[in-house]
C-alpha cells in the first residue's frame, strides 16, 4: 500500500513551469482504492513583516493577476533555486519590494500554504532595524509601498481590505510577537 504521500505510486508531469511544476499523481487510499490528485511542486517561498519601529510596518501593494485585482501584502517571493536560504530570501524580497535591509530578522512561523494541492512551504519572519539599501524590482513587479501602524492594518484585515491570507497570518504573528516582547510602544 502507497503511504499517499507525493510522488507514491504514478506520478505524471503535465507542466514544467519556472516557478512550479504540476503533476497528475495516482495514490493509493488506506481501503485499497486508488484514486487521481493534481499536485503543485513548488520552490519555498518567505514572507516578511517589516517593522519601522513605533508600532509602524510597511506593506506593499501589487497586482495579482489570478485574482484580477491590486492586493494589499506584506513583500514576499520564492526562494532562488540552489542553495538561497530563507533569511538570504527575505534580504532579497525586502530590498526588492521595499527598498530596505533588516538588521535583524525574527522567525515566527513556518507551513504549508495550500496542503491540498501543492507542496508551497512559506518561511514567516518580522524584519527589524531597517535600512534603506535598495535592489532594483523583477521586471514584472509594479509594486507600491505604504507605511501603516499594525493596528489599521489589523482592522483592514476583519473589514477585508486585506485578503490576503500569508498576509493576515503574517500580521496576526507579528501582532502577538511584538505584544509579548512589548515592542510595540
Amino acid at each position: 500500500m502507497s503511504n499517499g504521500k507525493a510522488g507514491s505510486g504514478k506520478s505524471k508531469l503535465l507542466y514544467k513551469g519556472p516557478v512550479f511544476n504540476l503533476f497528475e499523481d495516482e495514490i493509493e487510499l488506506p481501503n485499497g482504492r486508488v484514486i487521481r490528485r493534481s499536485r503543485i511542486e513548488h520552490r519555498p517561498t518567505i514572507g516578511v513583516v517589516p517593522y519601522i519601529g513605533n508600532g509602524q510596518i510597511v506593506l506593499i501593494r501589487q497586482h495579482r493577476h489570478a485574482v484580477g485585482a491590486s492586493l494589499l501584502e506584506i513583500p514576499a517571493g520564492t526562494m532562488d533555486k540552489g542553495d538561497e536560504s530563507p533569511e538570504g530570501c527575505v534580504q532579497r524580497e525586502l530590498a526588492e519590494e521595499t527598498g530596505y535591509r533588516a538588521g535583524r530578522l525574527v522567525k515566527l512561523f513556518g507551513g504549508y500554504l495550500v496542503p491540498g494541492y501543492a507542496d508551497e512551504f512559506m518561511h514567516f519572519f518580522l524584519a527589524f532595524d531597517l535600512v534603506r539599501a535598495p535592489l532594483p524590482p523583477d521586471e514584472d513587479e509594479f509594486i507600491e509601498t505604504m507605511t501603516c501602524p499594525l493596528p489599521d492594518a489589523l482592522r483592514m484585515i476583519r473589514d477585508g481590505r486585506i485578503v490576503d491570507s500569508k498576509t493576515a497570518l503574517a500580521l496576526l504573528l507579528a501582532s502577538d510577537y511584538l505584544r509579548e516582547n512589548k515592542a510595540m510602544r
